[in-house]
């Protein structure tokens, strides 16, 4: 056999072990033989005999007390290290430029400041009118769809005193006045995993659709919008635009670490 077949071959025993690990991380918790074995697709006595040299290379252990297995401490010193080794901006930029191809619309990336959501890139579409994104703005929380993403999954200890001052400076939509009015309206756009501000945005004349992506603490870290001229876009529900960008936004916390729970509402929303 070829050094190159065989290199392409791969070493199946190596395999095997990764899906009882890629079970285990999967499972969320420490777990029976059994278990691991049904989610490996695997007789329970083959699964031991993986654990056994999982648990020698430290990257399994055993609740000896339960006969539990958990992922061990080698594990998680690669999983630490990996996660330090993203670079979230770098795997942003990727995304969004990716997603203005698919979605031939203007895309923005935002995160989160002290003063609030600030769009650090922007991708313009090939199309003879566009909306231009200055790198640097400050967002709406209420007015812009970016804003409202952050303030709908961000902790509210962290967003109220910028939400409180919108509304007491008449910044907000028109209808909305109150904390509680500004709490149901973000509560909806949790709900429905997506922000769309069609009418009543900060800058007159456009429309957003803005998603959370979220970190593998399943915590939001950035936001990607669309951004076009008002009444250009198709929003709808099924629409091409909101297809790709809960696509990519999905796409991103997973390559950031984020369980399928965190971001199920980007995929299926």
């Amino acid at each position: 056999m070829s050094e190159e077949l065989e290199g392409k071959q791969g070493v199946q025993s190596l395999e095997v072990g990764m899906s009882i690990l890629r079970a285990m991380a999967t499972g969320q918790r420490s777990m029976m033989l059994k278990d691991i074995a049904t989610a490996a697709d695997m007789p329970p006595s083959k699964a031991h005999r993986y654990l056994v040299s999982l648990i020698r290379s430290g990257l399994v252990e055993q609740d000896h007390l339960t006969s539990r297995y958990d992922l061990g401490p080698f594990a998680l010193n690669l999983g630490l290290v990996a996660l330090d080794r993203i670079d979230r901006i770098r795997l942003g930029l990727a995304a969004i430029t990716e997603l203005r191809d698919a979605a031939n619309e203007t895309v923005s990336l935002a995160v989160w400041s002290e003063s609030g959501p600030v769009v650090v890139r922007w991708e313009r579409p090939r199309r003879p009118i566009t909306v231009n994104v200055v790198t640097g703005t400050h967002l709406s929380l209420l007015s812009s769809a970016a804003g409202r993403i952050f303030a709908a999954w961000l902790p509210e200890r962290q967003t109220e005193a910028l939400i409180r001052k919108e509304l007491e400076s008449g910044r907000a939509p028109a209808g909305l006045t109150t904390l509680a009015q500004a709490r149901e309206m973000l509560a909806e756009v949790k709900a429905q995993g997506q922000a769309i501000v069609s009418l009543g945005y900060f800058a007159r004349g456009v429309e957003a659709a803005a998603a959370p992506v979220f970190n593998f603490r399943n915590e939001i870290t950035m936001a990607v919008s669309l951004v076009g001229v008002e009444g250009s876009m198709n929003l709808g529900p099924d629409s091409l635009a909101l297809t790709e960008l809960r696509r990519a936004c999905s796409a991103l916390s997973t390559r950031l670490g984020a369980s399928l729970e965190a971001h199920g509402a980007n995929a299926t929303a």
